[in-house]
């Protein structure tokens, strides 16, 4: 409602955005378009890395057992309660340490899950 002797609002547009488009990223995942792809491809590629990191993390660790039993001989020949050194590691660090390795991959794994549907919400803020 305009009141006698004031002129009618009117919008001023300078200028029309021109080739842009909303983009509807859960859409062009469902859909499996180029974009949607693209972004799974990517998630995949982020998750196989991290295995790949953590895996190397897990060889590192198995292979630095032999060397420092080769460099230290001494470790080797030592007994605890009558059980060598060697066997007690094997036993009792290395399987809670692969389990921990394994919770980590998990966890940083559901992380990037939350980033990628973080990117493919559309009603999360950006």
């Amino acid at each position: 409602m305009t009141r006698p002797g004031r002129p009618q609002r009117e919008r001023v547009v300078l200028a029309h955005r021109r080739g842009s488009r909303l983009v509807h990223t859960r859409v062009e995942v469902q859909e499996q378009t180029e974009v949607g792809d693209a972004l799974v491809r990517g998630l995949v590629r982020a998750q196989l890395g991290l295995a790949l990191r953590l895996a190397a993390v897990v060889a590192g660790g198995m292979a630095a057992l032999p060397l420092l039993n080769a460099v230290f001989p001494e470790l080797s020949a030592a007994t605890i309660f009558g059980v060598r050194l060697n066997w007690l590691t094997l036993a009792v660090l290395v399987y809670p340490a692969l389990y921990a390795v394994g919770r980590l991959f998990i966890k940083l794994a559901e992380q990037g899950e939350r980033d990628f549907m973080g990117v493919v919400d559309e009603e999360s803020p950006p």
